[in-house]
């Protein structure tokens, strides 16, 4: 670790002499793109983080929504927090993983809440790749193994596969966290002469420089040289520490919290006294260690996980001992707060190695202005393809395949909320002190983004905002990760700003607050950098929590609303498709709905019928897909697609333009007048019990009995199995 030298210059002009060693490594880390965004945070004022329903927004461990409530529920809130753990995924897949899971459920319980869901969003090089497959079975057994322990079910996520995050894959992971109003804590120093108290796992040097590594390109030999950065995790300390937060917050003893995350107990306590804008006084030496002869800068530094830092007044700090001994859990008290003007400052073996001003550690970094490139257009140039083997390769692709294989690993029903399990367009999880149904849906589609940064951001927004509408539940809220390679190449940064601007401006135009998130640049190895990547994790609130299935009843007639091309109002576009993924080529990417806030509120209020039998967003795949997904054993249904241009069956079938919903309804008329003046309704035919999805589009017919479609769908879990 070394701090740059126009970093060093910065500093010693600031604090007026040469930096200690563990000042240097403090700046260097805090410094980092990872915790200072010094390429990003100019761009992401963009977002509109406000709204009624925020409590807390960005700049703590995690944001803070409230909860409509109906009946006779209670007014409850919602913590939402997204991380990503990249680098370490790669180096140590199982580690890295796991304990991204245990950052982001710490970083829920900082704020006070109990943390009832999780999400996985998981991006890796081409399937068919060995290396890609090992990185894959490691990361999925590290999220279940961290989250089956713990007790937090991983209900909904998503994965895709593309070359270019081959050498460097993306692990982004999400939690909700759910407490009542008067529970609510945050990271900002309360009162000086307050106690610091470190409460979990011992200190040892795992994870040393975190944060500096996960800003910096992946080299070809990281995976054995930058493996002491990699944390590792014990779930079940994590587990003790969940259940001795909520008793800590039932006795009232925390005035503030803080995760210890990147860049270890320094990062944290550091931020926590900035925030405060207060002083403090750490003696390191206090610190219970597992390793012996620990310096300064690896007690500061570390990443050691589950650990949280506590702000505890004076008289309190003995009951907090007694509980952290009750649940096994070991306890410092390290340090107290000071009065406002006085410095942050750590002594150990008592002499003194860090004196700074805290807001400066935490906020002095200076901003990067870095030129980008905006990418070029995509010409419309596509192969002609036999009708039968696109629906079979495409429905059979690893990104549209089953992904069964991955959350039968999960426990996903522990805490028995999840009333809609993962499979599905979005989880839904019963919130019953509110009377409130919670959908969550998280992802995103790096596909559309690398053909189409601002545009394919913008539909990674709108398809989230429709997986949850497709539930009955009204978009409430969201938090973003925004993965990007090396800023400082300029169609890098040129890629990254787009998909910025795209999800910005997509959830402004849903009326969708964007409350927090995480950014995660220098993905980039010796493979290239990977494509634009903004995961949003979106939550969605209605009345009650039952919903209408994916699967199809075989009792109605089944009709899919905004799909303007079927009408022939629109041209069909397959730029970012799964099509274009299999059979190469490029297109132009897919027009959005010029109004999608009322088209998602019409969906979501259509899907609470009870006409409607079942109901399903039509995305990755397109609608062929979409189809094929819905048809199981006990149901199938003869389709009959009419067209207005002949010879664009698979335009039709396979593009992937986001807003559009399968509803099987027993009412069709209802449907029409619900959409009037919104979003064409198109009806496609009828469900059955034939077991079958017959398919004719322009003459040509295609039929698949839900067997062969099933078989079609089991590439994951016929090669992983």
């Amino acid at each position: 670790m070394s701090l740059s030298d126009a970093d060093h210059d910065i500093v010693v002009d600031e604090i007026g002499r040469e930096p200690t060693r563990a000042e240097a490594a403090l700046f260097e880390n805090l410094w980092s793109e990872h915790c200072a965004y010094r390429s990003s945070r100019p761009l992401l004022t963009a977002f509109d983080s406000e709204g009624e329903q925020v409590v807390i927004g960005p700049g703590d461990d995690a944001a803070v929504v409230s909860l409509p409530s109906h009946g006779d529920g209670e007014e409850m809130y919602i913590t939402m927090g997204v991380e990503s753990h990249n680098h370490p995924s790669y180096v140590d897949p199982f580690d890295g993983a796991a304990t991204g899971v245990g950052g982001i459920v710490r970083d829920t319980l900082s704020m006070g809440a109990y943390p009832i869901a999780l999400a996985d969003c998981l991006y890796f090089g081409d399937f068919e790749r060995e290396h890609s497959r090992y990185l894959f079975e490691g990361v999925v057994e590290g999220i279940s193994h961290y989250g089956n322990c713990i007790g937090v079910p991983t209900v909904t996520g998503s994965v895709a596969f593309h070359d270019d995050y081959e050498g460097n894959p993306l692990v982004n992971v999400s939690c909700i966290g759910l407490m009542e109003p008067e529970r609510t804590i945050t990271a900002e120093a309360q009162e000086p002469g307050n106690k610091l108290v470190l409460v979990g796992n011992s200190t040892g040097r795992d994870g040393l420089g975190g944060a500096s590594f996960a800003s910096e390109d992946l080299a070809e030999d990281a995976e054995t040289e930058d493996r002491p950065a990699v944390q590792v995790g014990d779930p079940y300390t994590e587990k003790l520490l969940i259940e001795c937060n909520e008793a800590l917050l039932d006795e009232d003893l925390v005035e503030s919290a803080r995760d210890l995350g990147a860049a270890g107990l320094g990062g944290a306590s550091s931020e926590l006294v900035a925030k405060g804008g207060l002083g403090a006084t750490i003696e390191l030496d206090r610190v219970h260690e597992r390793e012996p002869n620990m310096n300064a800068m690896e007690y500061l530094l570390a990443e050691s996980q589950e650990r949280m830092v506590y702000e505890v007044a004076p008289e309190n700090v003995d009951r907090v001992a007694e509980l952290a001994e009750r649940y096994d859990l070991g306890c410092s008290v390290i340090g107290e707060l000071t009065e406002p003007g006085t410095n942050y400052v750590c002594t150990f073996e008592g002499e003194t190695v860090v004196d700074v001003e805290a807001e400066f550690l935490g906020d002095g970094a200076p901003m990067n202005d870095l030129p980008s490139e905006a990418p070029p257009e995509q010409e419309r140039d596509l192969p002609t393809v036999d009708l039968s083997e696109a629906f079979e390769r495409i429905v059979a692709s690893p990104n549209t395949a089953s992904k069964r294989w991955v959350y039968r690993q999960y426990d996903h029903e522990v805490q028995v909320r999840t009333s809609v399990l993962p499979g599905d367009d979005a989880a839904l999880l019963a919130i019953r002190e509110a009377g409130t149904g919670l959908a969550f849906s998280a992802g995103a589609d790096p596909n559309w983004t690398d053909a189409a940064p601002y545009e394919g951001a913008r539909a990674v927004a709108l398809e989230n905002a429709t997986n949850v509408a497709a539930k009955g539940a009204i978009p409430h809220a969201a938090v973003d990760c925004l993965n990007g390679g090396n800023p400082e190449k300029p169609d890098v940064y040129g890629g990254f700003k787009g998909i910025v601007d795209g999800l910005a401006d997509m959830c402004s135009d849903l009326d969708v607050p964007v409350v927090g998130g995480n950014v995660s640049l220098y993905n980039d190895s010796v493979a290239g950098p990977i494509p634009p990547t903004p995961t949003l994790a979106l939550v969605g609130v209605k009345e009650g929590y039952d919903a209408p299935p994916m699967e199809l009843s075989g009792e109605g007639t089944l009709v899919v609303v905004g799909d303007t091309a079927l009408e022939g109002e629109a041209d069909p576009r397959l730029g970012g498709s799964e099509y274009t993924a299999t059979f190469g080529g490029t297109d132009a990417f897919p027009e959005l709905p010029a109004d999608p806030t009322i088209l998602v509120e019409t969906i979501a209020d259509v899907a609470d019928e009870d006409h409607v039998l079942a109901s399903h967003d039509v995305s990755h795949g397109g609608l062929a897909v979409a189809l094929a997904e819905m048809v199981h054993e006990d149901a199938g249904a003869s389709i009959e697609i009419e067209t207005v241009d002949r010879g664009t069956q698979k335009r039709l079938l396979f593009n992937e333009r986001p807003g559009r919903v399968v509803f099987e309804t027993t009412d069709p008329a209802a449907v029409r007048e619900a959409f009037d003046g919104v979003a064409p309704v198109t009806e496609l035919g009828e469900a059955d019990g034939s077991n079958h999805l017959s398919l004719t589009v322009e003459d040509e017919r295609l039929q698949y009995h839900a067997g062969e479609i099933a078989d079609l769908r089991s590439t994951i879990d016929d090669e992983l199995a």
